[in-house]
């Protein structure tokens, strides 16, 4: 159970409405806390939010896309009569997935600026308020992406390397202050996103986690940062972390040419 003296009595979920970030909420609402789901589809948002206050959640819906550079402001205003005691940043995704080459760099821009740009501003605006009351925690949604290189995944790649980083040096930095950090590194997750993306779940040897189990499992292990993670793949991660880059890299490539279809 989420500490609500410590966490609440509110959490604000950026990419709250499928998947992750509708499990985070539905546990959350189970145990006391009020919630500000965030996402760009206001269907499932709404549909999410009732479910929430099925549970007894007083609940507040922002239907905007982070890519809006006025996002931050909007969520700072939307949030300033409330006390907010956990962030959760669950709105990283690849919004492009061509060669390098071959896009603009506008929509390689966008990758940085979802993954990014607004991790930084929110996590920013919220944790300077929370060392303010001495209490909180922020939870920063990463993926096994962020240990190897990747086919069509340059950018996505490297800003979730920057996001592992960045959760370890802002976990050094507040733990003294009352404030918990944890970046929640996922692998495979049967996503209505990834459902969409049209991944291959049954390939042998695969791990495809549940997205309860790994919502469950980072606010279980919020104060046990800066890293956890979830859902049996540490040894995948540490596996994916060694000095021989090219056969790790080369490796990785041949398993996710499997997973989304390109090769038997």
């Amino acid at each position: 159970m989420t500490d609500l003296d410590k966490y609440g009595p509110w959490a604000v979920i950026a990419g709250g409405s499928e998947g992750v970030g509708a499990e985070f909420a539905r546990s959350l609402a189970g145990d006391g806390f009020n919630l500000v789901l965030i996402a760009r589809k206001p269907g499932p948002l709404d549909e999410t939010a009732e479910s929430c206050r099925e549970l007894g959640a007083d609940v507040r819906t922002l239907s905007l896309d982070l890519l809006d550079p006025e996002a931050t402001s909007r969520i700072a205003e939307a949030t300033a009569d409330i006390e907010v005691g956990l962030l959760i940043y669950n709105a990283g995704a690849s919004t492009c997935n061509d060669p390098f080459l071959d896009a603009d760099l506008a929509e390689w821009r966008k990758i940085i600026d979802l993954n990014m740009s607004r991790m930084l501003e929110l996590t920013q605006h919220f944790g300077r308020r929370m060392v303010a009351q001495s209490r909180g925690g922020i939870i920063l949604v990463g993926s096994l992406s962020g240990y190897m290189g990747s086919v069509r995944h340059a950018v996505y790649s490297g800003v979730k390397a920057f996001g592992r980083m960045f959760a370890e040096s802002l976990w050094l930095e507040l733990r003294e202050q009352g404030v918990d950090v944890l970046e929640l590194v996922l692998g495979v997750t049967r996503t209505p996103a990834m459902e969409r993306a049209g991944l291959r779940f049954d390939i042998p040897g695969f791990i495809v986690n549940d997205p309860a189990d790994v919502a469950r499992e980072g606010l279980e292990h919020l104060g046990d940062g800066p890293v956890r993670v979830a859902g049996g793949n540490a040894e995948q991660a540490a596996r994916n972390s060694g000095p021989d880059r090219a056969r790790i890299v080369l490796e990785s490539h041949l398993a996710i040419q499997r997973l989304i279809g390109a090769q038997p």
